[in-house]
């Protein structure tokens, strides 16, 4: 138990100061003095004022959290609705979720391999030989 920071033993310390320093008859006095001020401050609208604060102050982080993930919701829900729906059409492109690696893939051209066969090359325009003699005559 701890009271503005004074531990159960640092009290009893203090009481035992007070009580050989003022005696029985002022320890009283005291006490009465000490509990009035006491009952004063925590129920003034200031000690309120500052316990709402500080309430406030530990649910703090977790309030931000709260409103920046609802953010990022809206924003998410906001972005999915728009890339759905382009021209009043819907969009078919295939996004993965966000937990899942996208894996990109490469286009094949056709004069390489296609499903592990080989394919020749397309030949070459054959040019006539200038020294044909069918065609010189």
């Amino acid at each position: 138990m701890e009271i503005l920071g004074i531990g159960t033993s640092e009290l009893v310390f203090i009481v035992i100061i007070a009580l050989i320093v003022l005696g029985p008859k002022d320890m009283q006095k005291a006490g009465k003095t000490i509990g009035k001020w006491l009952r004063d401050v925590v129920t003034s609208d200031a000690w309120k004022m500052f316990q709402q604060t500080s309430r406030e102050l530990k649910t703090l982080p977790n309030r931000l959290m709260r409103d920046a993930n609802n953010e990022l919701n809206q924003i998410g829900n906001e972005l999915k609705g728009a890339t759905n729906l382009t021209d009043g059409r819907p969009n078919n492109l295939n996004i993965p979720p966000r937990s899942q690696p996208t894996i990109p893939t490469i286009p094949t051209p056709a004069n390489t391999v296609s499903e592990n066969k080989i394919t020749p090359p397309v030949p070459a325009e054959t040019k006539p030989n200038e020294s044909d003699p069918e065609k010189n005559a």
